[in-house]
């Protein structure tokens, strides 16, 4: 598969997800799901990861621990990059780690699909639509999964 069918498979994917309620350790389409777990499920279903399982861990986990388990988690699959493509993915630093994301679907303006613990669902917005997304944008990260099996 091309590099370009392979981005517009995982967009289909991750948007296939849209409006799935969050639920905290949740991969159920349609019923429910968190953002580490969306971007589990979009990457191991579609066979570009290998299958893992990063539960348990609480809803609050990043306020309290200074490890970097999602990015551990991401960069051992996946490589960093600096311009984010469709279907890549992207790491927000909340409380004392990076601790929330999404699958970028769109570079200009910056969208992404991820599950909003605010919204309670799975949704596509653009990034600077949203306040905690915009105040954390230049300490984003981006990863390609695409990149890495290249």
């Amino acid at each position: 598969m091309r590099q370009s069918q392979l981005r517009d498979a995982i967009v289909a994917e991750a948007r296939s997800w849209v409006g799935t309620p969050y639920h905290n350790c949740a991969d159920v389409k349609g019923v429910g799901c968190d953002c580490g777990m969306l971007l589990v499920r979009v990457f191991v279903d579609l066979g570009l990861v290998a299958p893992f399982d990063p539960r348990p861990y609480t809803h609050d986990w990043h306020l309290h621990r200074g490890e970097e388990r999602y990015l551990d988690a991401l960069f051992a699959r996946a490589q960093r990059v600096a311009s984010p493509l469709p279907g890549d993915a992207m790491l927000f630093r909340l409380g004392r780690c990076y601790s929330h994301g999404g699958v970028v679907t769109c570079p200009d303006p910056l969208t992404i699909v991820h599950a909003s613990w605010p919204a309670q669902v799975v949704l596509e917005e653009v990034v600077t639509q949203n306040a905690m997304m915009r105040e954390r944008l230049d300490t984003a990260l981006y990863a390609s999964i695409v990149e890495a099996s290249a």
